[in-house]
């Protein structure tokens, strides 16, 4: 994986992923030399970058993206959205903020989509593209951006295979991408490995989070059970994630039958949507949950309603980072996972939450049964989860790495337009 020094060449080390954002963090040097995010300024305008997505529904990914778009310093950065599909809920509540275009794709074989998209890129003079996630967008947005002349083309990776595996179209155009970027450090080793990326091309930036907007809120339990008819002191155990395959909903009702067996007046928020809710709503009427689970579709206000959980749950059978997980523990609430892709990087067993096997659902009840029985413990997990966050997945340390990586790219790919000072050297 990707070492950086600053004001050095780019290095490989074949032991460890190392974070962009904590190699230009943490070096006491740091302050003797100049950043390439600082050099940016000597353009006189910040870089134009361009995420794209297939949509944008409110997700764990899609949710970050936006934090960090909103953090990126104006002189620095200037994003703008562009989905193949529909801006989804999401996108359609940050058009005010940002730059944002939609339907690029008119079907699946519409191959003018490259002219369209480069000659956008061409017109809006965009810097850098990133598309974030596997699947057509990261082959028709490489595409694009190297007919286009795009001088920065990153692929920002979220998971770790099915769905979202990068297949073999895509490794095709890896010489046409300048960076991988990983959000763990397990996740890294994984597009290494497994994707068989270039190591000098995988960089790892954690997943950060908003710890002023997610964090402990008193007022949010008591508002949320009042919103949804409960009593105050019924146990919240909820779960937010697309209803998608993936995410395995159906082992998070299965969880939720076992608790009942201990605590039946619980109950369970399944946040999010997606092309799975009328499998889950049959599943729910299977195991006779109908009175126990409540499905609140997409939501805006996620922060509140994690916030009055008692108990976070992610079921997935994949995952890279997943932000959902982060979120929760910077809400001081406790979290119980199954242990896939680097889940266990973040919750640290018995200190800030629990992890189990991949469908595990006695492990699962059992560990959440636990917690709600058990409210010191309870208090200690969320209190520990919290500090973790805050010291370990700070969302300015992402943003500093996005802009760093970007502005690296930028100024070894532009190097006339800086020609005093020390240039990173493009990765081949």
């Amino acid at each position: 994986m990707l070492t950086c020094t600053v004001g050095k060449p780019l290095e490989t080390s074949s032991t460890e992923t190392t974070s962009l954002a904590a190699s230009y963090h943490d070096r006491p040097s740091l302050s003797l030399v100049t950043r390439h995010s600082d050099r940016v300024s000597e353009l006189g305008r910040p870089l134009r970058a361009v995420f794209l997505l297939s949509s944008m529904p409110v997700g764990g990914a899609e949710t970050l993206l936006v934090n960090m778009m909103r953090r990126f310093r104006p002189d620095r950065v200037v994003p703008a959205i562009a989905c193949m599909k529909d801006l989804g809920t999401l996108g359609g509540s940050i058009q005010s903020e940002f730059p944002t275009t939609s339907h690029w794709l008119r079907h699946k074989y519409d191959f003018f989509i490259v002219d369209r998209l480069a000659d956008h890129f061409v017109r809006e003079r965009v810097d850098a593209v990133v598309t974030v996630g596997a699947g057509d967008k990261m082959f028709w947005g490489r595409i694009a951006a190297r007919l286009a002349g795009v001088p920065v083309v990153c692929s920002a990776l979220h998971s770790t295979g099915w769905p979202d595996g990068v297949g073999r179209l895509n490794r095709m155009l890896t010489r046409w991408t300048d960076r991988f970027i990983a959000v763990a450090k397990s996740h890294g080793e994984f597009l290494r490995d497994w994707e068989r990326f270039p190591e000098n091309k995988v960089v790892v930036i954690p997943n950060g989070v908003d710890t002023f907007k997610f964090r402990p809120d008193e007022a949010a339990k008591l508002d949320v059970r009042r919103e949804l008819e409960l009593a105050p002191s019924t146990p919240l155990v909820g779960i937010v994630a697309a209803l998608r395959p993936e995410k395995n909903h159906s082992l998070f009702l299965e969880m939720a039958k076992g608790v009942l067996k201990d605590h039946p007046s619980a109950k369970f928020l399944i946040i999010g949507d997606g092309p799975e809710r009328s499998t889950i709503e049959h599943r729910i009427r299977e195991l006779d949950l109908r009175g126990s689970v409540i499905l609140l579709g997409s939501r805006l206000d996620t922060d509140r309603l994690v916030a009055a959980l008692d108990v976070f749950s992610l079921t997935s059978l994949n995952e890279a980072s997943p932000v959902s997980i982060l979120e929760a523990m910077a809400c001081g609430v406790p979290v119980v996972s199954t242990r896939v892709g680097s889940v266990a990087e973040s919750v640290l067993d018995a200190w800030n939450g629990f992890t189990v096997g991949s469908g595990d659902s006695h492990g699962l009840s059992s560990a959440v049964s636990s917690i709600l029985a058990d409210r010191e413990l309870a208090s200690l997990l969320g209190s520990n989860g919290r500090q973790h966050v805050v010291e370990s997945y700070s969302l300015d340390s992402m943003v500093a790495g996005y802009e760093e990586l970007l502005a690296t790219v930028f100024v070894s790919k532009r190097p006339w337009l800086f020609p005093e000072g020390s240039v990173v050297p493009s990765t081949p």
